[in-house]
């Protein structure tokens, strides 16, 4: 009943904005358009504003989670109209502010004491508001700088209504519509869900953007605000304020003498580095949400905030992914294939070589040119009819990153639509796929697993020689002795020894394809066959 009360009142938002006008300007079978021209709101309700003012406007109206779609689709200005963007652009932190007076009162309640106690000066004009929090600015009685932002007064209940309501749409789109159950859209709903509720744990929040400030400690790339933790809790968070360029302000990055073509290669290094390097990733990378250090001009630094929404990779995605970007960027449609296949995203009797084909058609047009002449529009169009046409599972842990993949492709455009995004990212790669199978990578690995291994390995042994006497001799004659293997059982033992060490190593090392890995992974197997002979001789 609530998810019906629901969408009666996006269907009120639709009617009051006239949104039911859109769908006129498509090909809609017959009765959909006598049914829409026949609705009695047409004579009631008038149209006021321009179609992208109603869009932002409704977009408001709904709610935090179309807000947040919105903010994903202002960064898109290849997919819309100059005008429909600029709108959308007001969402990232022009969402209508909630009052001061229970902004304070929220965070006297949270911190246990008045704000005239907790800060030396506390603006009551909101700094930002966004979809979920506001942000107000203060100062500290040390004298430091410092955000204060605190979530919005009942915004949980709101998003819960709102999810119940995409559960519903779900069910009803898997059992009318069954080729698209291939999306797996409750899945899809159950890591959003995850996400956006985390984002309401303004403590949550606070570890990530401390886990982010260590892992950039060092570098020049990316600068994080120190959180403050004294005065911070789930409810409110304190950090030091930052003074930056917004990240779209084109003409006041020029006019600060920074290198907007350095500074879209620093977001794709920065990205990469935090997928692959870190996989711990910012992944809500909007315009509202960047900004660029001012102070440095000759070493473009960006400046981050709001990190409710983070997201990692398991080391199996990360392998797989690599593979997959650095073949695509060779143009090895035949490994791209087989590795979807291999990673389980495409069913296991997949034609290999007619999703090569498919692959290759919508990829080759798109190499060797600019961003600005790329119309990623169509290469998504595309892909999404080759998965249709494989049957293509979506993967829920990969929806965060393909967001945050549009996010910074469509920065990147902002920036220098000259900018070549595979030449860019294709090193970034190379160098993290060397170290991955560095002598240095693999002794870390070992060392950090080593005490599990160290359990195991006592019982390895004999465990291995049972095995493979049971594979040589599976029925020994009685006059042979089970303790000494005969010739036969000798060399399969050997051979059959070699292989499940060396898959051993194998599996545990990432994209283990150097030459060097096949020597090492049989070393250790003579390791082994020599424990074993002398368990066997005994």
């Amino acid at each position: 009943m609530k998810a019906i009360l629901r969408g009666l009142s996006i269907l009120r938002v639709i009617i009051r904005y006239r949104l039911d006008l859109l769908l006129l300007g498509y090909a809609l079978p017959l009765p959909v358009r006598l049914i829409l021209w026949c609705m009695p709101w047409r004579l009631l309700v008038r149209v006021r504003g321009p179609v992208s003012q109603r869009i932002r406007l409704a977009l408001i109206d709904l709610g935090p989670v179309f807000v947040k779609f919105g903010q994903l689709l202002s960064t898109r200005r290849d997919m819309l109209d100059d005008d429909l963007a600029e709108q959308l652009a007001t969402l990232l932190d022009k969402v209508p502010p909630f009052d001061s007076q229970e902004s304070k009162r929220l965070i006297e309640q949270a911190l246990k004491q008045s704000v005239t106690q907790a800060f030396a000066e506390f603006d009551d004009v909101p700094l930002a508001s966004a979809s979920v929090a506001q942000v107000h600015s203060a100062r500290l009685m040390t004298g430091e700088s410092v955000v204060v932002k605190i979530i919005r007064p009942g915004i949980k209940l709101t998003i819960e209504r709102d999810l119940r309501l995409m559960r519903l749409l779900a069910k009803w789109i898997n059992a009318t519509v069954p080729d698209l159950r291939r999306l797996r859209l409750q899945g899809v709903i159950d890591e959003y869900e995850k996400t956006i509720l985390d984002e309401l744990d303004l403590q949550r929040e606070a570890g990530n953007a401390s886990q982010l400030r260590r892992n950039f400690d060092n570098s020049n790339l990316l600068y994080i605000p120190k959180i403050y933790w004294d005065l911070s809790n789930p409810s409110v968070l304190v950090q030091e304020r930052i003074f930056g360029l917004h990240v779209n302000d084109i003409e006041a990055i020029e006019n600060a003498g920074i290198s907007r073509q350095e500074l879209a290669k620093r977001g794709v290094e920065i990205f990469f580095t935090q997928v692959f390097r870190d996989s711990f990733f910012h992944a809500d990378m909007h315009p509202g949400n960047i900004f660029v250090n001012p102070t440095i001009p000759h070493d473009p630094q960006y400046m981050a905030v709001d990190f409710g929404i983070v997201g990692s990779l398991t080391q199996e995605d990360q392998a797989y992914l690599a593979r997959i970007l650095l073949a695509f960027f060779n143009r090895d449609y035949r490994q791209i294939a087989q590795l979807h296949v291999d990673c389980g995203w495409l069913p296991a009797d997949t034609k290999v070589h007619e999703f090569e084909a498919a692959i290759r058609g919508v990829s080759e047009p798109i190499f060797s040119k600019p961003l600005a002449e790329i119309s990623f529009a169509q290469v998504l169009l595309g892909l999404f009819q080759t998965a249709r046409r494989f049957n293509m599972q979506v993967q829920p842990q990969l929806v965060l990153l393909q967001k945050t993949m549009l996010n910074i492709e469509g920065l990147g455009r902002q920036l220098y639509p000259q900018l070549n995004l595979w030449e860019t990212a294709q090193p970034i790669l190379e160098q993290w796929f060397k170290r991955q199978v560095s002598p240095k990578q693999v002794y870390l690995q070992l060392k950090q697993e080593w005490p599990d291994l160290a359990q195991q390995l006592p019982h390895l042994p004999g465990l291995i020689h049972d095995a493979l006497q049971q594979t040589a001799n599976p029925l020994p004659p009685p006059h042979v002795s089970k303790n000494v293997p005969n010739g036969k059982g000798h060399w399969s033992g050997l051979i059959g020894l070699v292989l499940v060490i060396g898959a051993a190593v194998l599996q545990r090392i990432p994209l283990s394809d150097q030459v060097w890995v096949a020597p090492a992974s049989v070393l250790l197997g003579l390791v082994g066959i020599l424990v074993l002979w002398n368990r066997g001789n005994r």
